[in-house]
């Protein structure tokens, strides 16, 4: 089997596409991590382009019995109070109120932004609120900021520290500000295209009345460049469709070389050239040879007709064939009857395939159909379309 045309041209062919295959699929792997990898892209908050801020704290309770101290250390945003135990919902902020170059309020456009991640500290232990403060074009007052939305979402923090990160598309609007604007519980929505703060707050949760501290580090926010993904989905369409077309031509060049090759192996097998080769056959063997060569076509051609015909008995025709050609009767004739098919499927293109399975002797055509594949490991469609690419590939 394994020097059979069929098998030697293919296992080339698949050893070539394996090579490739895991060569493409190596770099479509490299390709797609970078491409993945780099579109997860992350902004440190502190160095994007023309940000400008103003530190600003709220509490309440006066001074002496509530201090709060806040300041921007480098990077980090440290809140340092005490929260009065007597006073009721006792609480204390520190926000980035967002600025432009001359110190006037800014709206920046956060909405490329999907996360807010931060490394965060607290002494003591405890719970923290960290929220936005957004405009809303129907409701906020530009000199108001109760009136602007403020979702926000709660945080447990200890003093080992952790990374924590944050969805800004689904924070929650606190419910006294929906009542104090009379709107509906269920309006959660708020835009990020205009964002006035970020700010960082105590809870109901937080200690009272002892000196606490919140440090919050490398404030980073997160966005994804899609560009990155386009890019990868436009590389693995472009490379795979490239090796799609490759194979195809290398199969059709293949399966091409093989059907030449089957085509000259077979000639031999032509009757009247076995004839003109060999004319000192003795009779019998003459005279069946010639009743195949001219009347293989004939669709009503059987053993018996042969026998009768020539008057060699059955057995004898089957001998013959065998020894000579190393078919039997209807191995032979299927042969003859093949190959002068694989001539027509080339040379006379005009002509159906049913056509030219009825010139050669096969009143059924699909049943023609199965034994050229069964010969050729292919339809005759198929043979004839692989032919004529491997003629306009060898036209200069």
């Amino acid at each position: 089997m394994s020097d059979h045309p069929t098998f030697i041209y293919m296992h080339a062919l698949h050893s070539k596409a394996l090579l490739r295959l895991v060569l493409f699929l190596g770099m479509s792997i490299l390709v797609g991590y970078l491409c993945v990898s780099r579109s997860y892209h992350r902004v440190p908050l502190f160095e994007q382009e023309d940000f400008s801020w103003q530190l600003r704290k709220s509490h309440n309770g006066n001074d002496a019995t509530n201090p709060l101290n806040a300041k921007v250390d480098g990077t980090r945003l440290i809140m340092e109070y005490v929260l009065s135990d007597s006073t009721p919902y006792s609480f204390a902020s520190a926000s980035l109120f967002f600025t432009d170059r001359s110190g006037k309020p800014a709206l920046f456009d956060w909405s490329r932004f999907g996360k807010i991640s931060f490394e965060l500290r607290c002494f003591p232990a405890g719970t923290i609120r960290v929220g936005l403060t957004t405009f809303d074009d129907k409701l906020s007052k530009p000199d108001q900021l109760e009136t602007y939305r403020s979702p926000s979402a709660y945080i447990k923090c200890n003093q080992d520290g952790a990374r924590a990160e944050l969805d800004l598309a689904h924070l929650t609007i606190p419910e006294w500000w929906l009542t104090l604007n009379k709107i509906n519980p269920s309006d959660q929505g708020y835009s990020l295209a205009e964002v006035a703060q970020i700010e960082v707050g105590t809870s109901n949760a937080s200690p009272v009345g002892v000196p606490s501290r919140i440090e919050i580090a490398r404030i980073e926010m997160h966005e994804r460049k899609y560009g990155y993904l386009y890019l990868l989905a436009a590389f693995l369409i472009l490379a795979w469709t490239g090796f799609g077309f490759w194979f195809v031509k290398q199969y059709a060049a293949a399966l091409a070389n093989d059907l030449h090759g089957r085509m000259q192996k077979d000639l031999p097998l032509v009757a009247y050239q076995q004839l003109a080769l060999e004319p000192h056959r003795e009779k019998g063997k003459s005279a069946i040879l010639k009743l195949l060569a001219t009347r293989y076509a004939d669709s009503e051609l059987d053993l018996e007709t042969v026998v009768s015909e020539t008057g060699v008995n059955r057995n004898k025709v089957n001998d013959i064939l065998k020894a000579e050609m190393g078919y039997t009767f209807i191995g032979y004739l299927n042969k003859l009857r093949l190959t002068e098919a694989s001539r027509l499927l080339v040379e006379n293109s005009n002509a159906s395939i049913a056509e030219i399975a009825y010139s050669v002797g096969y009143k059924n055509s699909s049943y023609f159909n199965k034994l050229f594949k069964e010969e050729y490991q292919c339809t005759p469609k198929a043979f004839r379309e692989a032919c004529k690419a491997e003629a306009r590939e060898s036209t200069p």
